[in-house]
């Protein structure tokens, strides 16, 4: 329980926090609303409406999700080389906020499939500058808690637009097009702001801009400690495969259709309490250890799912989940930022991300396969063995910190 010397400090933490530190968790969580109010009903409106086959849907989605990986890298580069990192944090919100209107005026495939794409380029195209941006506007001893707030933030987006789905889905009695027309007010606030309230943050003396970001010399001068921070969480990544593994769960054990999307409303409520506060403890704490306690958290969460049976399973598996979740994607964050050097942080975290999509796809194969050969049990389980491998390859994070 927070005593009330931690919650005092967490609302110092808060009062300091640069107003742009804010304003792009807003921009985060209105965007994430406006996602997922579509991606909530959009593989319905595919099949049902505009006669795709689940094989379209898988691939239309995995193209995207590629996709975004892929441009994070020179996006993230490139606001290394023009130094203006707002610029395309922006272009990236705009293009998402832009193809929001075409999903509801979509009479074909092809035009779905054309927004997506274009969509996913969005978000490939602002995440690296964004999180760079971050880096930059917060204060290094307020680091934790400014990539804590932002996923925070960001993961409110990600239960509210389900809910608000759910909810218009039942107002309008399921006019899936307008709850679409709905879904483009908060994608347009989103671009708003970042427009108008975000700016970039004076470059520190002495930084230069860089000119090949990308090159081998440049690469060079991202420290071990990064590409150990890189390493780490690719594996940590294959222990936490995609979250429609939760929902497969939830629907072996017998829970009803109807109820199933409340499992990941579940696992994102505790995520989006926990992240913030873990973030703040990140600044005051070692953050090493902090990252351990999340890579056990989840394998708890990978035990009671795959051990222990029927609701208090899954219930107690979800809210582990979430913790874990809340506990360490701010967190490594932080640390790339801790160790990337100024001029390098967007390239640095393109690459990161790059990284961690790859290894999320690899994950969310090997989690399939494993489920089809041998049961959900030994998908967790093998989750369980991945996050305790990512647990023992901190030691040597925690010693090149220190060293450094």
């Amino acid at each position: 329980m927070a005593t009330g010397d931690d919650s005092s400090t967490s609302a110092a933490a808060r009062r300091r926090l640069p107003p742009g530190i804010w304003a792009l968790g807003f921009v985060s969580m209105l965007m994430d609303v406006s996602s997922e109010m579509i991606h909530a009903l959009l593989p319905i409106y595919l099949v049902t409406t505009l006669g795709a086959s689940t094989l379209a849907v898988g691939f239309i989605e995995g193209i995207a999700e590629a996709t975004a990986s892929i441009t994070k890298v020179f996006s993230g580069a490139l606001s290394d080389w023009l130094g203006r990192r707002k610029l395309l944090a922006a272009i990236g919100y705009g293009l998402a906020a832009f193809t929001k209107p075409v999903f509801p005026l979509a009479e074909t495939l092809g035009w779905v499939v054309a927004a997506r794409f274009v969509d996913r380029i969005g978000k490939g195209i602002r995440g690296a500058p964004r999180d760079a941006l971050i880096a930059d506007l917060a204060p290094p001893q307020l680091r934790g808690a400014a990539f804590g707030l932002r996923q925070s933030l960001d993961t409110v987006g990600a239960f509210v637009g389900p809910l608000l789905a759910v909810g218009l889905m039942w107002l309008t009695s399921e006019n899936i097009p307008l709850v679409f027309w709905a879904a483009v007010v908060p994608a347009f606030g989103a671009f708003a702001l970042i427009v108008f309230a975000v700016h970039d943050a004076p470059r520190p003396a002495g930084v230069d801009i860089v000119r090949q970001p990308l090159s081998v010399a440049e690469l060079r001068r991202l420290p071990a400690e990064y590409w150990w921070t890189v390493a780490l969480s690719a594996v940590f990544t294959l222990a936490r495969f995609s979250e429609a593994f939760l929902v497969l769960r939830a629907q072996e054990i017998g829970v009803a259709a109807t109820l199933v999307p409340f499992v990941l409303v579940l696992m994102n409520v505790v995520y989006a309490l926990s992240s913030y506060p873990a973030g703040v403890l990140a600044d005051r704490f070692d953050r090493p250890r902090l990252l351990a306690l999340g890579f056990a958290l989840l394998v708890a969460a990978d035990l009671a799912l795959g051990l222990v049976d029927g609701l208090a399973g899954l219930a107690l598996g979800l809210v582990l989940w979430g913790l874990h979740m809340g506990m360490t994607q701010g967190l490594l964050a932080a640390l790339v930022a801790d160790a990337a050097p100024a001029a390098l942080r967007g390239t640095a975290f393109g690459l990161f991300n790059l990284v961690g999509g790859l290894a999320l796809l690899a994950a969310s194969v090997i989690a399939g396969a494993l489920w089809d050969a041998y049961g959900s049990a030994t998908t967790f389980i093998a989750g369980a063995a991945f996050a305790a491998v990512a647990l023992v390859g901190l030691l040597p994070l925690r010693g090149r910190r220190q060293a450094s």
